[in-house]
């Protein structure tokens, strides 16, 4: 799990609120060139990525921040379905053709994204372009997809058919018209490409955040870790414990800013692969590990899956999870895997302390 420190765990849903454990010795406050806390924000993604560190000059802060910024556009450039000049939507204008060269953060991307698909047995798909553009119509007409249209859109979902070569680093996706979606895994990829810029620029204790996908380098001074609080549908306030995490990334997947009602019905914006039809009721899944695209992309999966098989799924990873569903009734159903509970249920009274 790399360095992670762990507390009573704060559940989440679409934003992540992170704040250092400050707590600097005597000693710390009389160096002249101690380490200062700064924030910045940017609008990527479709989202705001959110930057803390720590460095000794505004100058040293403000042009690291800039450097993952940076870093974040391109990926956009590279990784975005509404951007119709992105490279993955000129890999899609291919599908049925021949094996495409694509760059080696594309390949990354969708390397990983077979991987958990295969893993979670297509819970999660990255093929899955079609039918979320219903679901987004959907959402838009508050009006369920037209049957025939659904049914259309889901004979071009299926991950099997994206090809992968490894050694020539192309990618051929085996149906004409199908359309890739990678909205469950690129946040969680682009936090922990940003957070990599930072450290290069010799910026360890930092975190990016963007909505519900976080990567956290070295805690803040003094502190054992970066405090993390996250909305959860299980708790009335809406917030729940806290977690405290350094050297992971970690993940929030949930309906708690995209959903529509329709015919006393909620639907997610997360749509299930294997149905088509967007996932009912209330829910969330918080997923924590080393790699930001690998949780992301869990994350949606165990959405769709639930608690009883997304907590078996978590617990054969060997990532920490924990699966929230409020019934019709009010009532949650929590599960959380093996290792949540055993990291956890060790460090609690360390992080009540702070």
């Amino acid at each position: 799990m790399g360095r992670v420190a762990w507390g009573r765990w704060v559940a989440g849903a679409a934003w992540l609120v992170a704040a250092g454990i400050l707590g600097r010795t005597e000693q710390a406050e009389a160096n002249a060139e101690r380490l200062t806390r700064w924030e910045f924000r940017q609008p990527q993604m479709g989202t705001e990525f959110k930057i803390l560190l720590y460095t000794t000059t505004e100058a040293d802060a403000r042009r690291a921040s800039a450097a993952a910024f940076e870093r974040v556009a391109r990926l956009n450039a590279i990784l975005s379905d509404y951007d119709p000049e992105s490279e993955l939507m000129r890999l899609c204008a291919q599908a049925g053709g021949e094996p495409v060269p694509v760059s080696e953060d594309l390949y990354r991307v969708l390397e990983r994204a077979v991987e958990v698909a295969r893993a979670t047995g297509g819970a999660f798909d990255p093929t899955m372009g079609p039918v979320v553009r219903l679901w987004r119509r959907a959402r838009r007409q508050r009006r369920l997809p037209d049957e025939r249209d659904l049914a259309e859109a889901r004979r071009l979902v299926d991950w099997k058919l994206v090809e992968l070569d490894p050694e020539q680093r192309t990618v051929r996706l085996g149906r004409a018209g199908m359309r890739l979606d990678l909205g469950g895994i690129a946040k969680g990829y682009a936090a922990a490409e940003a957070l990599k810029v930072l450290e290069a620029q010799g910026i360890r204790r930092a975190l990016v955040a963007a909505a519900g996908d976080i990567a956290l380098g070295e805690p803040p001074p003094e502190a054992s870790g970066w405090r993390i609080a996250v909305a959860t549908p299980d708790a009335e306030s809406g917030v729940g414990p806290t977690l405290v995490l350094s050297g992971c990334s970690v993940s929030t997947s949930g309906d708690a800013e995209q959903f529509v009602e329709i015919g006393g019905v909620r639907y997610s914006h997360i749509v299930d692969p294997r149905t088509g039809i967007g996932v009912q009721g209330r829910s969330s899944a918080t997923v924590v590990g080393d790699e930001g695209a690998r949780v992301d992309a869990v994350a949606t999966a165990l959405s769709v899956l639930g608690p009883e098989e997304g907590i078996r799924v978590a617990d054969q990873l060997g990532l920490a999870a924990r699966v929230v569903v409020v019934e019709d009734s009010g009532r949650a159903q929590v599960r959380t895997s093996r290792l949540w509970e055993t990291i956890s249920e060790g460090d609690a009274a360390r992080a009540d302390e702070r």
